[in-house]
């Protein structure tokens, strides 16, 4: 169905455009060219067999889920993959670079049936309520209200701030959500109702995925380009073999496990298919069975039942000190009753949860026996259960109460705390105020007898606390109400983990037993005298795609063992070991995650009810889901451009003819396991050999790049796989991986209300694509956030717009400059500095550091060149030939990684042969150092002159610079003594070096120049970790006065005053002139002194 004649929204607002655009259409304009240049050349093909002798280096990007267009986060992460990607080909190496588009799972299903209902709801096109400013005014209201209280709840709570907005209130700005609004800024409007069918969304944005990663010259081979789910018969078939493969090798179980679930969808809800609350697991409670001792009131009707109030914790070990139980006054509670007949005084939230679990008869099924509609949310309040006596499991004392605790999240646990105030900070405070406030406890009809009769029970000793820790952190830290909320935090984080790790027991059987070893005990012990049960439920708040609040349900699962496996965790630990390991992280930061989540990863359910993806092998039933058919596909992109080709994204036939039902396992396991070549194959000698060979030279991957909150999930997955499809060869596991953290425009989230919600679409279009990539390499490279300047972008259209001016007019005038002998000191200077940039930059580009290789490759080479060009117009001297045209051609190769496009047209302007994509790194000497510290000498001193002179009487018209190449004797002792600390092999002076410099000069200095010597050492010291020991030379390694001679008139145009004149008081002393007294301290070796008079 096509809507016709329509009149579409207004477009989504554009980033803000530079304010004129001819240097950017410009840009624009040579960025189509050259990325024409390159398909005509195919550029970017990378193949085993053309390799000629070249190293492989594989580098990958996790393929983007294709629900919509691709945005700037997106290309942020990406650019991690490209740039390091171009760097690898100036080193001579054949780099394969491909990507592809992921649909399987829920996002995609879950976006058609929304939009399906939307369409049958509010009518084609729909007339959404909200049209109405009214009613969207209300909604709005409502909405805010909702979020203002899940703010307070969690703050009451001291909850973990996971998962935050939706991603759909990211990217809409706003909390209405509505699928075809979303829709209305991505596709033609008259396409939408198209759309209600998922399969739509598969055809419709991998090619435009496409066209816009070509625009932004990814520099892929598109030839291994496709999209995943059994659309794609070719991939489909991979992962079959895939999970047969790891099946055969009892890596594949089948079970009931408890997974985040979804009721709503019927299905396990992982990662993927969450609009909120992603890296959010289950978490395990022990439920304390409190019984009742009396059921009053409204609970007579359940007399001659088993009744208990369960409380959910986490701490069972903890029992032992229980002198009452808490529950919320205002809130609702049911009792809901059991398979075995007991009734649990519990939350509807909670009784929801455990029907899913086991607790209740039938699956998803549970019903409060005071309201069996369930349309109260609970027939009870806590009121109704205040002053109830209980009887609590392995408590001290025979009976205790139920009291009143204000601070209860109704949205966690159950809804009843147990309260041991021996341990617990909460509980102390809060029964210490109905110990000592009778009004308040008389409020809630808490009488005395229930609250004061009961004093703190010694149930845990920890070092530094004594046997009462939450008495002894609330004296300390002066609590005195839970109003108290972040000192209540503190004290629970000073306790409760040094409980766990240093706490010995004092109470119950097992007194004397360390916590961390008693608490298991303490935990089976309970549950097998039916005290007590496991309850699971999610860490966190957790939204399906379908907008349903998930739960824990223990379902009939295929699950991958992962960590559960002690030999598989293990082989994956070795793998990435610190020490040892061939496994390269890039940040120690990373690594440490990485060796957490493979000890935290366990049984992880692979397979879904529905949605899009492959059917698994042999139970047709279930669909494997999308973070488990995303694994080892890098494997399958060796291959793919001999299956697939390129501009065949879905998998029909490819180039050589291969039909997806002749990839069979056995001939899976020829090509990638080294399998025996199979004996019934249709698939032609040549190209099955070629796919072998394919795969053995690429493989393995060397770098995958990605934001950082894969670590948890994809990211180890991949490593555990790896592991368990090969696990014969290490050498095929991956090599290394980087990741980012995620990226801010302007310092700000992205938000489409904000204004800042960029598509790579729009950014290229508003400032380029080489503009677009300089500020995402400007952006920043850590795990923390990065920033991607809207106003660095827009500069470097100017500053790339400019230097190609300079260029093209430089090389048109290149018979104008100076040739032969490199005659002066800045000629020398240049050529050392372009040196010492091209190696920097190299060594930032391999180390993933990009910020810093742009600073070095793009700003200090401009700046260095910038210098030489004012220096020689000064100086009334031409630049020299040689020396300028290694800047311009060092310049266009090693920014190229970067800015590909603005390099590859200059390469054409400096007359080059070939592509820049293909030249070679600059091949450049050893940085000449002590040519550095002559340059370093030479700027600093020209800034410190003109600094000087700028503040100084303009009346004062005479210039003399002084130099001196001697240090006085205490600083020559000093230099003397910093030697001998000096490690020549390492570079570097000793951890203690402030320290043992102290304790020196304190003995070999008078009293008054300790300061001195302090301060000319930590100077000294950072002279030498920059430049080495030539810093600590006694004499000066090089003539000051040369260097200042040869640039005078340099100096002299920056000074403002006559020409000044050099002289070195050691070789010339005064030279006739009258040098006030005080004017020699101020010169010393390095550092010279403009005196005007």
């Amino acid at each position: 169905v096509r809507i016709v004649n329509m009149a579409p929204a207004a477009p989504p607002a554009a980033a803000a455009a530079p304010k004129g655009t001819a240097k950017r259409d410009a840009l624009l304009s040579s960025e189509r060219a050259v990325q024409a240049a390159w398909d005509e050349a195919r550029a970017f093909d990378a193949s085993a067999s053309e390799a000629d002798g070249r190293e492989p280096f594989f580098v990958n990007f996790p393929y983007p889920y294709s629900n919509g267009l691709l945005h700037i986060g997106h290309a942020f992460s990406l650019t991690k993959a490209i740039f390091r990607a171009q760097y690898e080909r100036h080193q001579g190496k054949n780099v394969l670079m491909p990507f592809a588009f992921h649909c399987t799972g829920m996002p995609i299903q879950a976006a058609a049936n929304k939009l399906k209902a939307e369409i049958e709801t509010y009518g084609l096109p729909p007339s959404f309520p909200e049209a109405d400013a009214a009613v969207r005014a209300e909604m709005e209201a409502e909405m805010a209200a909702a979020q203002s209280a899940k703010a307070k709840a969690a703050a009451t709570t001291g909850a973990a701030k996971k998962g935050g907005k939706t991603k759909l209130v990211q990217k809409t700005g706003t909390g209405i959500v509505r699928q075809w609004t979303i829709l209305e800024k991505m596709v033609p409007y008259e396409m939408i109702p198209e759309f209600v069918d998922p399969l739509v969304w598969l055809h419709h944005f991998p090619p435009l995925g496409v066209d816009h990663l070509r625009l932004f010259g990814v520099g892929v081979d598109w030839r291994r380009s496709f999209i995943t789910t059994a659309v794609n018969p070719y991939y489909d078939a991979f992962i079959r073999w895939q999970f047969n493969t790891l099946r055969k090798a009892g890596k594949v179980l089948f079970g009931k496990r408890n997974n985040v679930y979804s009721i709503l969808d019927g299905q396990v809800c992982a990662d993927h298919d969450r609009s909120e609350g992603e890296g959010i697991g289950p978490q395990e409670y022990v439920l304390i069975k409190i019984r009742l001792q009396a059921l009053p009131g409204k609970l007579a009707a359940l007399e001659g039942r088993n009744v208990y109030l369960a409380a959910a914790t986490l701490r069972p070990e903890t029992m032992y000190g229980q002198t009452n139980c808490f529950v919320l006054p205002t809130g609702k509670y049911g009792a809901y009753e059991m398979a075995d007949g007991d009734v649990y005084i519990i939350t509807q939230r909670a009784a929801k949860g455990m029907s899913c679990q086991g607790f209740t008869k039938e699956f998803a099924k549970y019903s409060d026996l005071l309201d069996p509609t369930n349309a109260a949310g609970g027939a009870l309040s806590g009121t109704d259960l205040l002053g109830l006596p209980i009887s609590a499991p392995n408590c001290t004392y025979e009976t205790v109460y139920v009291l009143p605790l204000l601070t209860i999240s109704m949205g966690k646990g159950t809804g009843v705390v147990t309260s041991v105030p021996s341990d617990a900070p909460d509980d102390y405070v809060a029964l210490k105020a109905l110990q000592d406030k009778p009004d308040f406890r008389a409020k809630y009809g808490i009488t005395e007898e229930m609250v004061v009769p009961f004093s703190v029970v010694p149930i845990i000793d920890i070092p530094g606390y004594g046997n009462v820790s939450a008495v002894a952190v609330c004296e300390k830290l002066k609590i005195t109400s839970f109003n108290d909320k972040a000192k209540l935090e503190q004290a629970k984080d000073e306790t409760y983990l040094k409980g766990f790790t240093s706490g010995v027991m004092t109470a119950g059987p097992h007194a004397g037993m360390k916590v961390s070893e008693a608490k298991p005990i303490i935990r089976d012990e309970m549950i097998a005298a039916g005290q007590a049960c496991i309850y699971h439920e999610p860490e966190g708040r957790v939204m399906s795609r379908t907008g349903d609040e998930c739960i824990v349900a223990a379902t009939d699962q295929w699950y991958l063992a992962y960590g559960a496996d002690e030999l598989w965790a293990g082989a994956v630990s070795e793998h990435i070991a610190k020490e040892g390991g061939t496994f390269e992280a890039y940040d120690p930061s990373a690594l440490a995650k990485y060796q957490y989540t493979v000890g935290w990863l366990k049984e992880w359910a692979c397979t879904r009810q529905f949605g899009l993806g492959t059917l698994l092998p042999w139970d047709d039933k279930w669909v494997i889901e999308s973070l488990s058919d995303s694994t080892i596909y890098m494997a399958y992109y060796t291959i793919a451009h001999i299956l697939q080709g390129e501009g065949n994204l879905n998998g029909k036939v490819g180039p050589h003819g291969i039909k997806a039902e002749d990839m069979t396992d056995e001939v899976f396991d020829h090509i990638f396991k080294k399998g025996p070549a199979p004996t019934d194959s249709g698939i032609d000698a040549a190209p099955l050999e070629k796919m072998r060979s394919e795969f053995q030279y690429w493989y393995p991957f060397h770098l995958r790049c990605s934001a950082k909150d894969l670590i948890p999930n994809h990211l180890t997955m991949s490593l555990f796989n790896h592991a368990a499809i090969w696990p014969d060869a290490p050498e095929l596991w991956p090599r290394g991986y980087y990741t980012n953290g995620h990226i801010l425009v302007d310092a700000a989230k992205m938000s489409k209300s904000m204004g800042n919600f960029l598509t790579l679409e729009q950014c290229m279009e508003t400032y380029s694509t080489d503009a677009t990539r300089f500020a995402c390499a400007d952006a920043g490279d850590s795990l923390d956030d990065a920033n991607f300047s809207r106003e660095t972008a827009n500069a470097a259209i100017i500053a790339l717009s400019n230097e190609a001016t300079w260029l093209a007019e430089t090389t048109a005038a290149l018979g104008d400059l100076r040739t032969g002998e490199m005659e002066y000191f800045m000629d020398r200077a240049l050529l050392n500095e372009t040196a010492r940039l091209v190696r920097g930059t190299s060594t930032a580009f391999s180390t993933m550091q990009f910020r810093e290789g742009l600073k070095m490759g793009w700003y200090e080479m401009t700046s260095a060149r910038n210098e030489y060009r004012e220096w020689c117009k000064v100086s009334e001297v031409p630049m020299h030939r040689e020396v300028i045209e290694g800047w311009m051609a060092a310049l266009v190769v090693i920014i190229c990684p970067i800015v590909p496009h603005w390099s590859e047209t200059q390469w054409k302007v400096l007359g080059k042969k070939g592509l820049a994509v293909h030249a070679p790194w600059p091949s450049v000497a050893e940085e000449d150092k002590l040519m550095s510290r002559q340059s370093k000498f030479l700027r600093d001193s020209v800034k410190n002159f003109r600094n000087l002179a700028t503040k100084s009487k303009p009346a004062l018209k005479k210039a003399t610079i002084i130099v001196r190449d001697t240090y006085p004797e205490w600083r020559e002792k000093t230099l003397v003594w910093m030697k001998d600390q000096y490690d020549v092999d390492s570079g570097t002076f000793p951890a203690t070096f402030m320290k043992d410099l102290k304790g020196w000069s304190s003995k070999n200095s008078e009293k008054k120049m300790i300061k001195n010597v302090m301060q000319f050492a930590s100077f000294m010291k950072r002279e030498a970790d920059e430049v080495g020991t030539a810093a600590l030379e006694l004499r000066m390694p090089y003539d000051q006065k040369a260097i200042l001679v040869d640039s005078l008139q340099y100096i002299h145009s920056q000074i403002g005053r006559e020409e000044p004149i050099v002289i070195n008081m050691d070789t010339d002393g005064e030279a006739g002139l009258k040098i006030p007294e005080k004017v020699p301290s101020n010169v010393t070796p390095g550092k010279p002194y403009l005196w005007l008079n």
